[in-house]
């Protein structure tokens, strides 16, 4: 019998703990818990999980710190489950390396389809498909090529347009803050010109957008950033 991936769940109520045990498991998941930082990391470097569920309000360390101190030797996905809704604090944990950012209350099938995106984007990292072609949608991005078409159709788009989706492409299904993907396209120094992004990107949603006006390919994380949506919305 196959066994599912491992999920290190870290929570300090133990009733959502437990909640959360059980819908994973119910969904073939295998999981571990932990209550603490300190039990988090035990557990992580004698369990090697697939996956991690962090809350931010852990009785000794923050869950901020923590993300921060797992990304120093290691690449497994994170999706960060607290109850704090504001702007700073998710700008903050995808800044420190989260792979995305889930405000309680939360449903559990959207938990669940995040666990799916994060999984099936690890697992194309750890494949070492670099020069992949990213396909979501109607769009295809093809990164060795550097060629972008939708719905087979070509599109051309100038160097700072495609650089700017070949990030997002990269990252598909992860929220990629405004300050991580100003960096990446224009550099350091560039870090607060957020004005920068919303041209660009009004630019970039004409041209792969089907309605420019309700997008549904890049979506907004208000506040936060963008995210190219792995699963796009279905439009009747």
């Amino acid at each position: 019998m196959t066994q599912g991936p491992l999920v290190l769940v870290v929570e300090d109520e133990p009733p959502m703990r437990k909640l959360l045990r059980a819908t994973l498991q119910s969904h073939g998941y295998r999981v571990v818990d932990a209550a603490s930082a300190a039990e988090a990391m035990t557990m992580f470097t004698s369990h090697n999980p697939d996956l991690v569920i962090l809350d931010l309000g852990l009785p000794d360390v923050d869950g901020i710190d923590v993300t921060r101190r797992l990304r120093e030797f290691s690449q497994v996905p994170i999706i960060v489950l607290s109850a704090r809704g504001r702007e700073w604090d998710k700008v903050e944990t995808l800044d420190a390396g989260a792979n995305d950012y889930v405000t309680k209350p939360f449903g559990t099938n959207e938990l669940l389809a995040r666990v799916r995106v994060a999984l099936r984007l690890a697992s194309i990292r750890n494949a070492g498909a670099a020069d992949m072609v990213v396909q979501t949608g109607p769009l295809t991005v093809d990164l060795a090529k550097r060629t972008v078409s939708v719905v087979g159709r070509d599109v051309h788009l100038t160097p700072i347009e495609y650089k700017m989706l070949a990030t997002m492409a990269k990252h598909l299904g992860k929220v990629i803050t405004h300050r991580q993907l100003l960096n990446e396209v224009w550099g350091p120094t560039y870090g607060d010109q957020t004005h920068y992004l919303r041209v660009h990107m009004a630019q970039l949603r004409r041209k792969i957008e089907p309605d420019p006006a309700r997008p549904q390919l890049l979506a907004t994380e208000p506040g936060v950033g963008y995210r190219l949506r792995d699963e796009p919305p279905v439009v009747e």
